[in-house]
């Protein structure tokens, strides 16, 4: 870990992190000369050292200068044009040379805008390329010859003029549109671009301040930095206050419930893909400051973003020389995609977004306070996207219960192993998932031929306010079985830090075995018990977090399986699990344990927390406060009554 040229920590005013302004100043500097180190003679690619992207070199080194150029733009603009280091004189030669002749091969032009799956990357690129000309015309788009600026306005048209991925795609198109019409040269084509991207936009809305990514149900990340953060930023800087009325009132609804997903150690929630953009998770909390749509106050907020900054910088995301690593702190290959190319975690400029804020703004002066998950235990229902948010105050983590969101549209067959940031049951802010070549964590399985099920598309089911429920067919690898009109519903209720799950099997085959993994837990090899005890719950004891997992009806069987790939979080890990079979009536099979993920030292036991009861499809929980909980499992969808002590 390189040691960062940073100011001495300001406890005073930054009781939680330590971070101010200038530390973000400073690490921007810091990130942007590391970069700017890899750059080709006329600057228009910067060629970060690592593994190319499916995209190709070409592209990737766009992206670099694209992505760092945006990083450029934050922190320059937020200083009101003050560049002591001359950042964007060379952005802006490498934006003249790029363009000079665009998809030809020689070492400095851009490659041309393609259609989605043809020479797509570009397209995403374009828009960091245009939302930086915006934020700095004066210094940049405004010192350009004219034959200069027609041949950038050329390039970035081709956003225009091809198709998109159907996702938030369509904001790229917007975005370039937006900084064309900011410059004198909207028209017809700008005017549709903005128009269909913010038509697709309400059609993607799903309420309580969630879109969907596209059609079907993807709820992730991109939430918060695409699919806020392009439309809501362009109304801020266009001044479109009927758009900023639309759009505002979502974003803050948004913040309300994803301000929990932040660790009281800044960790945001380890779910979905493109995990390597790390904290630009921070960048829709910024926009809510930047636009006035909140509901957190400026210490909060202050808190959020710093501790996000400071989390992945103090946990090894930067290399020696100062570049960001491909994974989560170190380089971690299961948390990329295909497109990740070396380029690729400098999304993560967006995390600077609140250097547009300037150093008078009470985001910056006030004192930062408690990030919300350090408040009362919470346990927060989000029916829209079919997530359930469980914070515990003693330890300040954040779990997060997927019981409706994955990564598939209408037209996808459902094909195992299914994606591991997306299929499990539950994910958090200090465990990641194991890898789909390993046991998956958080997860129930049937076992047919010797391979097991995994589960794909998430179905939501029914929900309260403390629980939710959803189904899944179970889908087998190529080769495997088809258990036709078979289904798993599954319930998760969240109480303290612990997690009551309840399964219940549909039209499996009598006698098939049944796994439930709990929460995994990287840790050294060395420190692995072979193998758990055969009465009571299963333990894992990590450096930072402790897993449990308790049959409580159904299981007769319990053990610790091995994760040689390891999660983001360590290159090895353990993972709890239970096994049970299917019983002999075909209209379905309960099965119930208690599970917990805690960083609390020496939690008490789960033995006694709580005692349950199958009366067919009725299971009755008593708690040891004596509540009661009674789970109703019916052909209708769960329902879940609560009786207090």
């Amino acid at each position: 870990m390189p040691e960062l040229p940073l100011p001495p920590e300001d406890r005073t005013l930054s009781p939680y992190t330590g971070y101010t302004r200038a530390h973000w100043e400073a690490v921007a500097d810091h990130l942007l000369a590391a970069a700017l180190r890899y750059a080709t003679p006329g600057h228009a690619l910067i060629d970060l050292p690592g593994p190319p992207s499916k995209s190709g070199v070409r592209s990737d080194g766009l992206e670099g200068f694209a992505r760092t150029f945006l990083l450029a733009a934050l922190r320059t603009a937020g200083a009101r044009g003050k560049d002591p280091h001359g950042f964007l004189d060379r952005y802006t030669a490498g934006l003249v040379r790029g363009t000079r002749t665009p998809g030809h091969d020689d070492c400095e032009s851009w490659p041309e805008i393609g259609h989605h799956g043809i020479r797509g990357q570009p397209m995403v690129e374009s828009a960091s390329v245009a939302l930086a000309l915006r934020l700095t015309a004066p210094w940049t788009w405004d010192t350009l010859a004219a034959a200069d600026q027609d041949r950038v306005e050329r390039w970035l048209r081709g956003a225009l003029r091809h198709t998109p991925a159907p996702n938030n795609w369509y904001l790229f198109p917007l975005t370039v549109a937006g900084f064309l019409q900011s410059a004198g040269r909207g028209d017809t084509e700008t005017g549709r671009a903005v128009e269909r991207g913010l038509d697709l936009l309400d059609g993607w809305y799903r309420g309580q301040g969630w879109y969907s990514d596209g059609d079907g149900r993807a709820f992730d990340h991109y939430n918060g930095w695409a699919l806020h953060l392009y439309p809501l930023l362009h109304a801020h800087l266009a001044k479109d206050r009927p758009l900023l009325d639309r759009l505002g009132p979502r974003l803050r609804e948004f913040l309300d419930g994803f301000a929990l997903l932040f660790d009281a150690n800044g960790a945001p929630i380890h779910h979905g893909r493109s995990l390597t953009y790390r904290f630009a998770a921070t960048a829709a909390v910024a926009l809510g400051a930047l636009t006035g749509s909140t509901p957190l106050t400026p210490g909060a907020t202050r808190s959020i973003l710093s501790g996000a900054l400071r989390h992945f910088l103090d946990r090894g995301a930067l290399t020696e020389d100062g570049i960001l690593t491909l994974g989560w702190y170190g380089p971690h290959a299961a948390t990329l995609q295909r497109y990740s190319g070396p380029g690729s975690p400098y999304w993560a400029s967006k995390g600077f977004l609140a250097l547009l804020l300037p150093p008078e703004d009470p985001m910056w002066t006030a004192t930062e306070e408690p990030v919300p998950a350090e408040g009362p235990d919470r346990v927060l229902a989000l029916p829209a996207p079919g997530l359930l948010v469980q914070t515990t105050a003693r330890d300040g983590l954040v779990r997060l219960h997927n019981h409706g969101s994955h990564k598939f549209d209408s037209r996808e067959p459902e094909q195992a192993p299914g994606n591991p940031l997306y299929a499990r049951l539950a994910y958090s802010t200090r465990t990641g998932p194991t890898s789909a070549a390993n046991t998956p964590d958080n997860h129930i399985a049937l076992e047919a031929r010797g391979t097991r099920s995994a589960r794909i598309r998430i179905n939501p089911l029914a929900s309260g306010p403390d629980w939710l429920a959803s189904w899944h067919r179970p889908v087998f690898p190529e080769g495997g079985p088809v258990l036709p009109s078979a289904r798993i519903e599954s319930l998760t209720l969240a109480r303290g830090s612990l997690e009551l799950r309840v399964h219940r099997t549909v039209g499996v085959p009598p006698g098939t075995p049944v796994h439930h993994t709990g929460w995994a837990v990287a840790l050294p090899p060395e420190a692995a018990p072979d193998e758990a005890g055969h009465a009571g719950e299963i333990r894992i004891d990590g450096e930072e977090v402790t897993s449990r997992l308790l049959g409580l009806h159904g299981w007769h069987r319990q053990g610790v399986v091995r994760a040689p790939q390891g999660t983001a979080y360590g290159p090895w890990a353990l993972v709890p699990e239970l096994t049970g079979t299917v019983g002999d009536d075909r209209s379905g099979t309960v099965f119930a344990a208690l599970a917990s993920l805690t960083a609390e030292p020496d939690p008490p036991a789960l033995t006694g927390r709580v005692t349950v009861e199958i009366d067919g499809f009725v299971l009755t929980a008593r708690w040891t406060d004596g509540t009661r909980t009674v789970v109703h499992l019916g052909e209708g969808g769960p329902a879940v009554t609560e009786e207090p002590a």
